[in-house]
């Protein structure tokens, strides 16, 4: 897999992409026992060895895991509080972090990784990812209130919407399937809290492609041809 070098240098934790930028420039940095100063190169990971200063160098191994998450747990590195938090229900000795978050008491999907590029990607409003949640209302949605939240809302002064509204038992309108592409911190509960509803549970399905297709409170390691897909359709 080709690999820009500044990227590559900086992913060995040796430097930002900055300083690598830097460090090539000023013939720092050999390839294979040749310099090179072109930022634009790419190497193949498999078969080059890169050196900075004479030192070889290794980026860090990606991780990248799909948590179904449970209640109770926050969604952060560490509490204050001692809670216990999403990266303390996965076994690895690599330091990960959220991909976005879930409130304390949402469970579903929710990614965990060390790449910061593959985090960005998902996480920038311009790539509008689709996130679907099953919502338990306090009372069943009216009619009219389910085109409003469709037309759009104000939370603060800013429009928000629901992009597609679903019932899984059209008989039973308090529990109600949503999609958006908002990122705000308590979308969801703000929607409908603005026309007057209580959300007693949230669960998200789907964080873009991935599927909470494991059991509550489990995890897996994410393939690299789901990698491969992300990238393909966000880049």
């Amino acid at each position: 897999m080709a690999i820009r070098l500044n990227k590559y240098i900086a992913e060995s934790g040796l430097c930002s992409r900055r300083n690598a930028e830097k460090y090539i420039l000023e013939g720092r940095v050999t390839i294979n026992n040749k310099t090179v100063t072109d930022l634009s190169y790419k190497i193949n990971e498999e078969n080059d060895e890169v050196f900075v200063d004479g030192e070889k160098i290794k980026p860090k191994r990606h991780i990248y895991i799909l948590l179904n998450k449970p209640k109770g747990v926050i969604t952060s590195t560490k509490d204050e509080k001692n809670r216990k938090t999403v990266v303390d229900l996965v076994k690895t000795n690599e330091k990960i972090y959220p991909v976005g978050r879930l409130d304390y008491n949402t469970t579903g999907v929710l990614l965990l990784t060390n790449d910061g590029d593959f985090s960005n990607l998902l996480t920038h409003p311009k790539h509008k990812i689709r996130k679907t949640y099953t919502i338990q209302l306090n009372k069943p949605l009216m009619n009219e209130d389910e085109n409003k939240l469709l037309k759009g809302v104000y939370i603060n002064r800013r429009k928000g919407i629901f992009i597609k509204i679903n019932f899984p038992n059209i008989k039973k309108k308090t529990l109600v399937e949503v999609a958006v592409v908002e990122g705000r911190n308590h979308f969801i509960k703000d929607m409908f809290s603005t026309l007057g509803y209580n959300v007693v549970e949230l669960d998200r399905k789907y964080f873009g492609q991935f599927e909470a297709d494991i059991p509550l409170g489990k995890y897996r390691v994410i393939s690299n041809e789901e990698i491969k897909s992300v990238y393909k359709n966000y880049n």
